[in-house]
């Protein structure tokens, strides 16, 4: 059997008023978060790969166009999340007319993997669960995947809450993967220097990991 195949939607496009300055362009490893989360989409067996901007989108454009990424716009981004996640169905869905499946991901959440989107992948192709989400702090959340079956549903989401909805709406269909880390994500400049402390343990203790197991960090 076939791997599916599978898209992944960044979505990037809110405005960050509660951190005061684009959260998409903080600072994790050197590199920005915007540009962090695209590289880690890269490395994954997604394929083809949206990026959805919309508040400060020019400030943005430098972070990922030299990347293997289609870069789409939402002008209606102030009406929040769901308006971003039907723009990066719509140019996904252009990119791969045989799209099964499209995982999405958000970039203020840094301890994404690309070996947790490699895994939500095979998740979906060995059980068939129409969603695939991650688990954290006893809930359900992205990055998460959703079958084919569900694009009308996600096309038609209304809220600001996101896909969050449909996960929960089907909670009883959803296969789970534990992602602990997810819990962290950076809304506020108290929330940046926290993940600031704990970016630095988290790196110390993947590099002891990667020293025990006589690997190099660069490639997890």
């Amino acid at each position: 059997m076939n791997a599916p195949v599978v898209g992944l939607i960044v979505l990037a496009a809110g405005a960050s008023t509660r951190m005061g300055t684009p959260k998409q362009l903080l600072l994790y490893q050197g590199r920005s978060f915007l540009r962090h989360t695209a590289e880690i989409a890269i490395a994954s067996i997604c394929q083809p790969i949206v990026v959805v901007l919309g508040a400060n989108a020019e400030r943005m454009k430098p972070e990922v166009n030299l990347l293997p990424v289609q870069i789409v716009e939402n002008p209606q981004w102030a009406e929040g999340m769901s308006s971003s996640i039907r723009v990066g169905i719509e140019a996904l869905a252009n990119l791969n007319q045989n799209l099964e499946a499209v995982a999405i991901a958000l970039c203020d959440q840094p301890f994404i993997s690309s070996q947790l989107l490699n895994q939500i992948v095979e998740a979906y192709h060995l059980t068939r669960q129409p969603i695939i989400a991650s688990e954290y702090a006893g809930s359900l959340g992205v990055p998460a995947l959703f079958s084919r079956t569900l694009f009308p549903e996600l096309m038609s989401l209304k809220t600001t809450v996101g896909a969050k909805q449909i996960i929960k709406k089907y909670s009883s269909e959803v296969f789970r993967l534990p992602f602990p880390e997810g819990v962290i994500d950076i809304d506020t400049p108290k929330d940046y220097q926290k993940f600031q402390a704990i970016a630095g343990e988290h790196l110390q203790n993947r590099e002891s990991l990667t020293k025990c197991k006589g690997g190099n960090p660069r490639e997890s």
